[in-house]
């Protein structure tokens, strides 16, 4: 098992694998090969040598225009390479792994304020019109699951001051930390049936 957040693995693994060893791998042994030589998820399930799941955590403090931009481009890329390798084979044959993100943004004036939309040449779509960067990432999140892209989708946003407490809010039930871990309690639950 490859992991950077040991517990959700190990709670995974647990769930899926009772008699798993326990060991936590480094962050540089979980890179993924295939399309792209260095495809990395921050969390990987990995058990009898299959890969059952990847998760990407992703957070945003400050500089929103920018990183929404990098972030969608990596959220979309990153899926689109870990698909392309499953397709190819570059895993050990397996059952679809399970793909989430969970994106924690700060909730700041620059985050929730509406940012105008540059329309050069065509119209852009009704709901990026006057959208602030908390709603685009809840569009793109949104967007990335119904797509298949990922499983599931988690989106949280949480103030500098309330962060440091553990106090965050989710700006869309569809996109909550409940949904999340119940779409990946349901593929662990899946992949221990089909292991009995």
């Amino acid at each position: 098992m490859i992991a950077r957040n040991t517990s959700s693995a190990h709670a995974f693994l647990s769930a899926t694998h009772p008699n798993h060893d326990n060991r936590c791998q480094s962050e540089e042994q979980g890179r993924l090969v295939g399309v792209e030589p260095c495809s990395y998820r921050e969390l990987l399930v990995v058990a009898d040598g299959r890969l059952l799941a990847g998760i990407e955590f992703k957070s945003q403090v400050g500089s929103f225009g920018n990183n929404y931009n990098n972030r969608t481009e990596e959220s979309i890329g990153s899926a689109v390479d870990l698909w392309a390798a499953y397709r190819e084979g570059a895993f050990k044959l397996s059952a679809r792994p399970w793909l989430g993100y969970l994106m924690l943004l700060e909730e700041a004036p620059g985050s929730i304020a509406p940012v105008r939309a540059r329309e050069p040449h065509f119209k852009v779509f009704p709901e990026f019109a006057d959208a602030s960067y908390a709603r685009r990432y809840q569009v793109l999140l949104t967007k990335l699951v119904r797509e298949r892209l990922y499983d599931a989708a988690c989106f949280l946003m949480s103030s500098a001051s309330e962060g440091a407490r553990g106090v965050y809010r989710e700006p869309t039930p569809e996109l909550s930390f409940e949904n999340f871990l119940g779409s990946l309690l349901a593929k662990a639950i899946a992949v221990a049936r089909v292991k009995e």
